[in-house]
């Protein structure tokens, strides 16, 4: 380890350093230029005269929103596109029941308890999956059940829920638009994603 590590203030100042990084590493772009981000960060801590106009970083931050913004949209179409595909074979396979909604599902087993209302408070397993199979969430993984009001959640849930008795444990197929559309679920869901379920509904409560 360098010296300028072994001291508090220095493995502080490095830390500062970490953390700038990653916070910039997570809201990147294309092209970013590290010991261009390095003379900036020295510059402006230095009080120094900018080696470039406020003008031109302001042209340079628009264009590069912009550029984002178009990886972005096209990101989207795609994952509607290969979405709303998906559920239109889906739709095709015995079992699948295609609501009006356009919420799918199919039955792994079908419970004889009470249904849940809009209102009520249910407990339940789930497995949460992209249609890569790719998994997202899971209280089955964690060996905890999940409790939450009916109309508290997504809509296709809301939507499966109130169909589903007690003792029942179905795979749902929501679209982006009974799911997190357009915005996504931070940065674990991206925007226009199509997800499936395993719900097993336990109690109400």
């Amino acid at each position: 380890m360098s010296d300028k590590f072994s001291t508090i203030e220095g493995q502080a100042s490095y830390g500062v350093g970490r953390q700038l990084g990653e916070q910039l590493a997570a809201n990147s772009f294309e092209g970013i230029d590290i010991s261009a981000v390095q003379l900036g960060l020295s510059d402006a801590f230095e009080g120094k005269e900018s080696v470039v106009s406020m003008q031109d970083m302001q042209i340079a931050f628009t264009e590069i929103s912009q550029r984002i913004q178009k990886v972005q949209e096209e990101a989207a179409a795609a994952a509607s596109e290969e979405g709303d595909k998906y559920l239109a074979d889906n739709g095709a396979r015995e079992g699948v029941v295609t609501l009006e909604s356009g919420l799918q599902y199919e039955i792994i087993t079908e419970g004889n308890g009470d249904k849940p209302g809009y209102d009520s408070t249910v407990r339940t397993h789930y497995h949460g999956t992209f249609i890569s199979g790719d998994v997202f969430d899971s209280s089955v993984t964690r060996g905890e059940p999940a409790e939450f009001p009916v109309s508290g959640v997504i809509a296709g849930w809301t939507e499966a829920l109130q169909l589903m008795p007690v003792g029942s444990k179905w795979r749902l197929f929501v679209p982006q638009h009974l799911a997190y559309g357009e915005r996504g679920a931070g940065a674990a869901i991206p925007p226009y994603s199509t997800l499936v379920f395993e719900v097993e509904l336990l109690d109400i409560i």
